[in-house]
């Protein structure tokens, strides 16, 4: 673990619900009915991808632009009375930084959202690197971002450890070749059955895991 890297929505807060709920606002504005469970599934990566995915052309390259950017405003109206790590993250994160762990944030999150979590939770300061939707050509199940945050931070992808939540972010993370950790916010454990890549499952960074990773650490100050 000489790197590591963060995926941000579901990982570092617990928002995918939040973002599933304005998903659902937004398709029903626009005359299309999708179940909690049907959004669950099928909406995963970056917002213009998820469209045509699903409808193809039923709306035009500035529609889907337009659609996305007032369901990421919807998704930040509800969630900023409840923005917040998920426990344990801040002390974890203290942690890194006090041992010299170069960190970064590799998500599929567009700009504006980034900034709302980043900036909000004044965590800027402690990351090396930040990506987001359009810091990359391909979103996850890609590993473009994987690949390029470790770049950023100088050093090999396998070298780096990533925490995630999604089942595309845990394939990105397997083509990327990089450990991961699963923190289950959003799926659970059952649905990541064949990856070998995988390291643990945690609920959130107060689980004893983050002890035992906790006492690796290089620092005089590790907590031992």
């Amino acid at each position: 673990m000489k790197g590591v890297i963060f995926d941000m929505d579901g990982t570092m807060v617990d928002n995918m619900l939040v973002h599933h709920e304005a998903w659902r606002k937004n398709m029903a504005d626009h005359g299309i009915t999708m179940t909690l469970e049907e959004i669950k599934e099928k909406v995963h990566g970056i917002n213009e991808e998820i469209l045509e995915r699903l409808f193809g052309d039923r709306f035009t390259k500035e529609e889907r632009k337009l659609i996305s950017g007032r369901k990421e405003e919807i998704y930040r109206e509800i969630f900023s009375p409840r923005l917040r790590l998920i426990e344990g993250l801040d002390q974890w994160l203290d942690d890194l930084e006090n041992a010299g762990i170069p960190m970064a944030i590799g998500t599929a999150a567009p700009p504006d959202n980034v900034d709302f979590v980043v900036d909000r939770l004044g965590l800027r300061s402690r990351f090396q690197s930040i990506m987001h939707a359009k810091s990359v050509d391909r979103g996850k199940p890609d590993p473009e971002i994987f690949i390029r945050s470790a770049e950023a931070i100088g050093l090999p992808i396998e070298e780096c450890l990533v925490f995630e939540d999604s089942v595309t972010g845990a394939q990105a993370s397997y083509h990327a070749k990089a450990p991961t950790i699963i923190v289950t916010t959003t799926h659970t454990e059952e649905e990541f059955t064949g990856f070998d890549h995988i390291l643990a499952f945690i609920s959130d960074y107060r689980d004893p895991l983050i002890e035992t990773l906790r006492k690796t650490l290089p620092h005089p100050d590790n907590h031992l």
